[in-house]
């Protein structure tokens, strides 16, 4: 029984932070398109496709563009920073998400310059120098790494022989099943 609990924890949150990261990348895309007077036409976020905002007017692309990873890695950190400070039960589940939101972060504009695609190459087009992309990826991704380093026992890996918190799991599992309705709903 301890398994299937491990199971569904693991499951759902895996998807759970890759839909929880193209949200919050997408947010800072669209936070940034405000507040430099610009519009937002569309948002693409689809569980079954890759998120994109679309902006027009866009009078400052190059901080709209930045402005999606970037919010992108600052607010799960500072997200698990309070779940840490504050001593909140699940404050692993906000590491671990905050982790992985580096780590595609990271990836995407650090290895998504050498190929010059999405947000990697508007930059690049933008002037932004290789070397940076290419700065901000090796930091970034280790950084999620460390964070998820020694959480394996938290989702019932290695000695923990599958025992997780069941309110976790199921949890987790819950707020999978919102979020992909959420996004289902908004897609139409």
């Amino acid at each position: 029984m301890n398994r299937l609990h491990q199971f569904l924890l693991i499951g759902s949150f895996l998807p759970l932070c890759w839909l929880g990261m193209m949200a919050v990348h997408e947010l800072g895309h669209v936070l940034a398109a405000w507040g430099t007077g610009g519009g937002v036409e569309r948002v693409i976020l689809h569980p079954l496709s890759f998120s994109q905002t679309f902006v027009a007017p866009n009078p400052q692309p190059m901080i709209v563009v930045w402005s999606g990873p970037l919010v992108g890695v600052t607010l799960p950190l500072l997200v698990w920073g309070v779940f840490y400070a504050a001593r909140l039960p699940g404050a692993y589940l906000t590491r671990f998400f905050a982790g992985t939101c580096l780590i595609a972060n990271g990836a995407y504009i650090g290895a998504g310059s050498l190929g010059r695609i999405g947000d990697a190459g508007d930059m690049l087009r933008m002037g932004t120098p290789m070397w940076v992309l290419w700065l901000f990826g090796l930091l970034t991704a280790p950084a999620g790494m460390l964070l998820w380093n020694g959480l394996g026992r938290r989702f019932g890996l290695g000695e923990a022989r599958g025992r997780v918190d069941q309110r976790a799991a199921y949890v987790s599992a819950s707020l999978l099943i919102a979020t992909v309705a959420t996004m289902l709903l908004l897609s139409k």
